[in-house]
């Protein structure tokens, strides 16, 4: 997946057009146009004009599942390949469009049984869309060349190795798969494929498989949004029309299995540091009658504080703090998972007794109506979620048209998820889980065997031998010449724009109550939701040195009962009402979050009053909340992701620095933290003085704040002072800083240095200085360099990372371990290059998707409430959105290089690289950079 992994399509992700109403009736009437071209080529339509804008989509009928043994991956390698070029688009293809017509980025997705293609744009493109994705269709396979193929072979091992072999756990699944499935069944393999089998791809290969599948009679093309229907049904014809059909392409058959014995492994995490048991059963495919049953079932024995094997494991057993459990369907097949990351120590057999207990428990008393009744609540309140933008809508209708033959099942499929019953979900119990054959995985941390499943055989799991020199050196950017496939009329000439369209910045209300309290709103009648945030400042700035991790805890307890709830009747409350409501903590605030039905805002709000104002203070949850921070640290100081953004913080911030800890907190100040040191916290730091609430949807300003009145004035205002920091400091000199992960198969980089705060007048025109640099995606320089140009990495990225207080520009990367040095140099580079060579091609880039990709930037209820939060935290104007318009439109080159050089000089930057030092670290003293710094030698 290009920037999106989509893992598993829940069945309960319903789409629906305009028709709404405020009952819990199921019957939804569902607006959409189907046709089919002469090709094949089926085309729908969803017309929604509550914003300017449309997202096109095109699914491919085609997943790892398509693929032959000994040639997997290639499913996924097209998915790259096709955002590369196309005969009329040229090098770069939709990205380099996608940044001048303001679009979200090209991006797509592999699944086991389809690949998609999406973006949304501002409706003035949707032509330009239209012939693009025609393009991809038919007018792209001649201009994959042999160095195109060898680089993009590159970025995709890059993936594999971000997302599997430098991660914990990364191989479960394979391992699960390979086991659950046979030899010859076509989930037995990985969507991402083996490394051998990309490696051996040969460019006739490529081209055989994409000349079988990616036809238009195996392709759905969506397009929904603010459109004029009979304008794009021209569109389409004139675009698509004369690509031919190929062969006829049958539906593959249905291929469940079944296990004739439990199997178990084992394997030996180098990322590892707690000890996993993931158990796989066997179960059914997508829109089975069944699947329905599974989902509630997966979701009621596993999630929340009522949920059975959270009571058995996490309470009762005290074996580990999280159980996760769900149905994972696709198109030929199923799988339903159980996922338990046990505390440091634990032997897995004792997690799978306690699971083999509840299971017996379970099957003695099912689920009960209530419990039914608040599962069914949440599917209402994710249903939807799942309407909130046009890109939603058109993945959904595809997915029905595709696995359900029938786009119209979105008309169908809420009603299936209402009728489950309890005897449903116990029946399915029995016929797929209870007593029955499974796959067990145990993954434990390097020489603790003893963890693992007794009985269970070591996994076979082939790694990767970090070797110099063991990619060939490609030039993807070499002259070639290919025959241009026949059209009847010139594609190479791009459509033009049709009416632009206006951008209309949602109107803001606001209001203060008498305790101090500042709310901000939007009404939005879209959907049938509410979406608020109330943020406390705060968070960690307000802790204690030797006591870190004070109002991260905090926060964690708060949902955990009130003064008259339990945390399992908080919890039950707020699910019966088909409400979320979330509490989080950062660097400068706390934030109580969440979503719920319209119709159910005010009790909403009296469970947020409860949670803010009586809080229960549990013993047994401040201690399985503070266990629970333990093990996330123990997870993190075996990521190396997660090692970087600890050690990059610590360099830009100084080792003293308040904000130089990890909101978590460490083992050793986690042992000092007492429930009285959050209740101290909680009652000196918390007030509406320093408040302010955030509320969209659908909902008028008098009804928002009647709901609000109960919290104002029950909560007592009092002054909190908000510490002014002292404000870090560019180094001297730059220096490279290297954190040693034996083994690593890649190397982490973060490279940067203190900047600005988000309040700088000097922050938003920065922050538009690095869109040519590594925020424009495919954009950058820095990506077309390191992954299009050399294929070093799967990703990387530069940004501006202040909030009130000064934060870093940090540029972030993972490349193959083997070129760690020439991605170094390369980047630095780029960096002393960007001043100098930024040009008016450049700015004219950037002001064209600064500008028009503002048409997008209220479109989700999330968006909308992330724009409140921009204005209440950073002093901002209501119409900040067209003051930064109008700063795009005047600014000028010239000042883009001024800023560079201001903001960006690697010569004072910290290079942080987190990797394998035996094989990289002595090589990156060639640098220039001076002595590479091992910042974790004692540790050796």
């Amino acid at each position: 997946m290009k920037l999106l992994r989509l893992l598993f399509l829940s069945s309960f992700l319903i789409i629906s057009g305009n028709s709404f109403s405020q009952d819990s009736s199921p019957h939804f009437n569902v607006d959409f146009e189907t046709f089919t071209l002469e090709n094949g080529l089926n085309v729908i339509f969803h017309v929604d004009k509550s914003d300017p804008v449309v997202a096109v989509a095109l699914t491919a009928h085609v997943g790892s599942a398509r693929e032959k043994e000994g040639r997997t991956g290639f499913a996924h390698l097209f998915e790259h390949l096709l955002f590369l070029e196309s005969e009329n688009l040229g090098k770069g293809g939709l990205d380099r469009m996608s940044a001048r017509i303001g679009g979200s980025g090209a991006n797509g997705s592999t699944s086991r049984d389809r690949t998609n293609y999406f973006q949304t744009v501002p409706k003035d493109a949707l032509e330009k869309m239209i012939w693009a994705e025609a393009d991809k269709l038919g007018f792209f396979i001649n201009t994959v060349t042999e160095p195109v193929l060898a680089k993009e072979k590159q970025v995709v091992k890059n993936e594999k190795r971000q997302r599997v072999d430098n991660s914990p756990y990364g191989h479960t699944f394979a391992v699960i798969d390979k086991n659950l499935y046979p030899e010859d069944h076509p989930y037995n393999w990985q969507v991402i494929g083996s490394l051998e089998d990309l490696q051996s791809a040969t460019l006739a290969d490529v081209k055989e498989f994409y000349n079988k599948w990616y036809v238009p009679n195996n392709v759905t093309l969506t397009i929904a949004g603010d459109f004029d229907t009979e304008q794009a049904k021209e569109w389409v014809h004139k675009y698509f029309d004369e690509i031919p059909a190929g062969e006829e392409i049958e539906r593959q058959e249905k291929q469940p299995v079944e296990l004739t014995e439990t199997e178990k492994l084992y394997y030996e995490d180098n990322f590892a540091r707690l000890p996993e048991l993931t158990l796989a059963w066997p179960s059914v495919y997508s829109y089975h009658e069944d699947s329905y049953a599974l989902e509630v079932l997966a979701n009621y024995l596993s999630q929340g504080k009522n949920a059975p094997l959270y009571k058995k494991l996490v309470e009762e057993k005290q074996l580990t703090d999280q159980v996760q459990m769900f149905n994972y369907t696709s198109e030929l097949a199923g799988q339903t998972m159980l996922q338990v990351r046990a505390y440091d120590g634990t032997d897995l057999d004792s997690v799978q007794r306690a699971i083999k207990e509840t299971f017996a428990e379970f099957a003695k008393i099912g689920i009960s109506e209530k419990d039914l009744k608040r599962i069914k609540a949440g599917q209402e309140t994710r249903f939807y979620n799942s309407l909130s933008s046009v890109m939603g809508k058109g993945f959904q209708l595809a997915q029905y048209q595709i696995f359900a033959n029938d786009p119209n099942y979105i008309n169908k499929d809420v009603e299936n998820i209402l009728a489950v019953t309890a005897a449903d979900v116990k029946r399915v119990f029995e016929k797929y889980l209870y007593n029955k054959n499974y796959v067990a995985t145990s993954f434990v941390p390097k020489d603790q065997k003893d963890l693992a499943l007794e009985g269970a055989i070591e996994a076979d799991i082939i790694e990767e031998e970090i070797r110099e020199d063991a990619e060939a050196e490609v030039n993807p950017n070499a002259e070639v010449t290919y025959e241009k496939t026949p059209s009847s009329f010139n594609r190479s000439t791009e459509p033009p724009y049709s009416a632009a369209p206006e951008l209309n910045v949602p109107e803001i209300w606001e209001s203060r109550m008498p305790s101090g309290l500042e709310i901000l709103g939007i009404t939005n009648s879209e959907v049938p939701l509410v979406k608020f945030s109330l943020e406390i400042e705060g968070g960690l700035m307000l802790e204690e040195p030797g006591k870190i991790g004070v109002s991260n805890l905090l926060a964690n307890l708060m949902t955990k009962g009130t003064k008259n709830k339990t945390p399992e009747e908080l919890e039950e409350a707020i699910e019966l009402l088909g409400a979320d409501i979330r509490v989080s903590a950062g660097e400068e605030k706390i934030t109580i979050s969440g979503s719920t039905l319209a119709r159910n805002y005010s009790e909403t709000m009296k469970l947020v009053e409860e949670i803010l104002l009586e809080p229960r203070w549990d013993e047994a949850e401040f201690k399985l909340v503070k266990q629970q921070a333990l093990s996330q640290i123990k997870q993190q100081d075996a990521n190396p992701n997660s090692i970087a953004t600890r050690e990059f913080q610590k360099l830009i911030y100084g080792e003293n620095h308040i904000l130089s800890n990890q909101i978590v907190g460490t083992e050793k100040g986690l042992e000092k933290i007492s429930l009285q040191d959050l209740k101290t916290y909680y009652r000196d730091n918390l007030s509406p003085l320093n408040a302010t609430f955030h509320i969209v949807g659908d909902i008028e300003k008098e009804d928002a704040l009647d709901a609000l009145k109960s919290i104002s004035a029950n909560w007592p205002p009092q002054q909190v002072r908000i510490p002014e920091l002292s404000q870090p400091q560019k180094p001297e000199r730059s220096q490279i800083f290297f954190y040693d992960v034996p083994g690593a198969k890649q190397s982490i980089l973060r490279f940067g240095a203190p900047a600005l705060s988000a309040t700088d007048e000097d922050f938003y025109p920065a922050e538009v200085m690095n869109y040519r640099l590594g925020g424009g995606g495919f954009a950058s320089q820095l990506t077309q360099q390191l992954r299009e140009g050399k294929g070093y990495t799967y990703n990387i990225r530069s940004g501006f990372y202040g909030e009130r207080n000064t934060g870093p520009f940090m540029i972030s990367s993972g490349v193959r371990t083997n070129i760690t040095y020439d991605a170094v140099k390369l980047i630095k580079e780029i960096l002393e290059d960007y001043p100098l060579n930024y040009n008016q091609e450049d700015l004219e880039i950037t002001k064209g998707f600064m500008i028009k990709s503002a048409a997008r930037k209220f479109e989700t209820l999330n968006s909308k409430l992330g724009m409140l939060s921009d204005i209440s935290n950073y002093n901002l104007d209501h119409n900040y959105i067209k003051q930064r318009e109008n700063l795009v439109n005047n600014i000028s080159a010239l000042e883009i290089q001024e800023l560079a050089e201001k903001y960006i000089n690697p010569e004072k930057m910290y290079f942080l690289i987190v990797g394998d030092a035996e094989s990289q670290l002595e090589k990156l003293g060639e640098l220039g950079l001076g002595k590479p710094v091992l910042l974790n030698k004692e540790e050796q």
